[in-house]
């Protein structure tokens, strides 16, 4: 039979020696780096402990959006927006989610033992739900993005969190509202829902029935936590791929109607047009590059990654294209990760940057086969002037672009 074969316990413990060799330094440091000794922090910052905090070195960080500070003199919150820039994967930390409110508002304090969410109207059984209720439901987790229906393409945006930082993706936690109207007993003459919260305007929305027995999360977590204040806590609805106002944040009731209300949140979102009509809700696929982005600088010519997020309210995005030459050519971007149904992905596209002068830019379709246009073509659908004073009515998913200089500063195409 050969050679004796050794004993386990003089295998084990060689290979504990050769692992206190490694340990001690008898291998050689990796690509001639010189061994230093990792220096302890001392002490423990606020908050360490209890809850954790980033690095000191990580200064990512949301900004105010939309032309009015936040908080403003009166104390109220606005819109601030994530800073997409500095993105990495396709989830958005709680912490730097983009908020946006009704107008402006004070955030509710809201003690999850008192709260109830009531839904009553066209159903059998009017039923108020309490959050432990809730919780002992069947529960769904899902990647979705939300969006407010601002973001778009600009002028007059320097970086990308400018133009795109009112989006955010994140996991969502809860039950879906189709198990609640479901034991409430829905009516057959049920074919809106309104959906109204706690803050003191009172925002509220109305919403086909359709969209509410299909996908919409009545959530109570969010990235794995509890929904934080400014998304909602303790109850926030989820209604993806739809525009941001409409998921209900504070969610304390939900009313089954047989016609559309004109809520608050409504009121403005409303035309006579019906092509605006006919986009009021859903957002259409819309992708932007992230690096190199605005107010980014490339050190030199050489291999670089672009990278960049695509979502669509229609479903999953099926493709993403990636131009290196303002549009000329259009080059297939690889996905990092599979696409989910209304959610961020990420995408990429290796680059070998000669140095010279470009734009570069990115378009995506998604599962319906809905095309991301660009700002000639939305100016040709709402037959109006592509010039320096160009806005839409509707929603604006049009192609953002940016432009490379000869030293690498990046600045917006459209500027």
């Amino acid at each position: 039979m050969g050679a004796k074969r050794p004993a386990r316990r003089e295998f084990l413990r060689t290979g504990a020696a050769l692992a206190g060799g490694f340990t001690l330094g008898t291998a050689a440091p990796a690509l001639g780096q010189a061994q230093t000794q990792s220096p302890m922090i001392k002490g423990e910052r606020e908050g360490e402990i209890a809850y954790g905090a980033r690095s000191k070195y990580v200064t990512s960080a949301r900004i105010p959006h939309g032309g009015r500070p936040s908080p403003d003199t009166f104390g109220l919150t606005f819109h601030v927006a994530s800073p997409l820039q500095d993105s990495v994967g396709v989830i958005t930390p709680s912490s730097l989610h983009y908020f946006a409110t009704t107008r402006g508002a004070f955030l509710p304090d809201i003690d999850p033992k008192t709260h109830t969410l009531m839904i009553h109207g066209l159903v059998d059984r009017p039923l108020t739900f309490t959050i432990d209720d809730l919780k002992r439901l069947p529960s769904v987790t899902r990647l979705h993005f939300i969006e407010c229906a601002g973001n778009r393409a600009s002028r007059r945006a320097k970086t990308v969190q400018e133009t795109h930082g009112m989006t955010s993706n994140a996991e969502w936690t809860g039950v879906l509202l189709s198990t609640l109207l479901k034991e409430c007993g829905l009516k057959s003459s049920a074919t809106w829902f309104v959906a109204e919260g706690a803050e003191e305007v009172k925002g509220a929305s109305s919403m086909p029935i359709a969209k509410a027995m299909d996908d919409c999360i009545v959530a109570y977590g969010m990235n794995g936590e509890a929904v934080r204040p400014q998304n909602g806590f303790p109850l926030r609805l989820m209604v993806p791929g739809f525009e941001g106002i409409l998921h209900t944040k504070w969610l304390r009731r939900i009313k089954l109607v047989d016609r559309y209300y004109m809520n608050y949140n409504d009121f403005g979102h409303l035309d006579q047009d019906d092509k605006v009509a006919a986009l009021a809700y859903q957002i259409g696929p819309k992708s932007v590059i992230t690096f190199p982005s605005g107010d980014q600088r490339l050190p030199g010519k050489g291999f670089y990654e672009i990278s960049g997020l695509a979502w669509s309210g229609g479903g999953a995005i099926k493709q993403v294209e990636v131009s290196i030459d303002g549009g000329k050519k259009w080059n297939k971007a690889e996905f990092r990760g599979t696409p989910q149904r209304m959610a961020h992905c990420r995408f990429a596209y290796p680059w070998n940057w000669d140095g010279n002068e470009t734009e570069i830019l990115s378009r995506c379709v998604d599962e319906i086969g809905q095309v991301q246009p660009t700002r000639e073509q939305i100016a040709k659908y709402w037959n109006k002037p592509y010039d320096q004073t160009f806005s839409v009515p509707g929603l604006d998913n049009s192609i953002q672009p940016w432009k490379i200089a000869g030293d690498g500063s990046v600045t917006n195409g459209l500027a």
